[in-house]
């Protein structure tokens, strides 16, 4: 007879799998609803450069640092030695999910320059300063550092664009008190991934009977809770603060509505008896 605690740690397996394929799925399609808007739209306005910038070049950091650690046997097994021959945890889902991401900034990012946008809709210097700053030390990696540190510092570009790069978009929808242009799809889809993945790291550090693991890494642990507070900020200046969906790219549309001629009801009760 099969014991309750196999039961239970079945139970708490299977709901781990079915949280951590469904946050995958989440976060995966989430960047496609901006895509969309913008080709609806045919205007990018409203929509943050700097976001733009900060999501595209995070995510190709993202996506070589994947691939390194999939496809190199030596920085794995340097990974291994540095980690007391612990493997890395990059898995075939890693990499297709920056791939995606990937490919999805890329289109976006290209949208900007094929769709009208506004003379003030460029990336700031700030960003620019930045992504400077960041290139000259990764060519200084490269030249003077070992491939397993210059790799390291991709994630870490990462991790500074996931930190900076939702506030742009934040100020642009209070400077413009709207969020047209900007979609919410995309931030629901989001903030549902980084939920789940947070309520699957809460149940498999019970599961193992150590809840401590859930905050033994703290960055990745903040990026979440950053990203899931912004996704609240956002949901809130879409839902609360800034309610006026009038979208200007919309006019022409609404104005063929209302010049559909009405020829009255279907039951042909305004016809004039015979």
């Amino acid at each position: 007879m099969i014991g309750t605690d196999v039961l239970e740690q079945s139970a708490s397996g299977l709901i781990s799998t079915v949280l951590g394929w469904t946050y995958f799925v989440a976060w995966s399609v989430s960047f496609y609803p901006q895509i969309i808007l913008n080709y609806k739209r045919k205007n990018v306005e409203g929509l943050s450069i700097d976001y733009l910038v900060y999501n595209l070049y995070g995510f190709t950091c993202y996506a070589l640092f994947n691939s390194a650690f999939f496809f190199s046997s030596s920085i794995g097994d340097e990974y291994a030695r540095r980690n007391n021959g612990h493997k890395n945890l990059v898995r075939f889902n890693d990499l297709f999910f920056s791939y995606n991401a990937l490919a999805a900034c890329l289109i976006t990012f290209g949208q900007t320059f094929y769709y009208k946008r506004s003379a003030s809709q460029e990336s700031s210097r700030t960003a620019r300063v930045l992504f400077g700053a960041t290139l000259v030390g990764l060519v200084g990696m490269l030249l003077f550092a070992p491939i397993y540190n210059t790799v390291y510092f991709l994630s870490y570009v990462k991790l500074g664009c996931s930190m900076v790069k939702y506030i742009p978009q934040a100020w642009i929808n209070y400077h413009r008190k709207s969020t047209v242009g900007w979609s919410i799809h995309n931030i629901i889809l989001d903030f549902t991934g980084g939920l789940l993945s947070f309520l699957q790291l809460i149940l498999d550090a019970a599961r193992s009977g150590n809840v401590a693991e859930a905050f033994g890494n703290p960055v990745k642990l903040g990026l979440g809770l950053v990203s899931i507070a912004f996704d609240l900020l956002f949901m809130l200046q879409h839902y609360i603060f800034y309610t006026d969906r009038y979208d200007p790219q919309n006019v022409e549309a609404w104005s063929r509505r209302q010049d559909t001629p009405e020829y009255g009801p279907i039951d042909g009760s305004d016809r004039a008896s015979a």
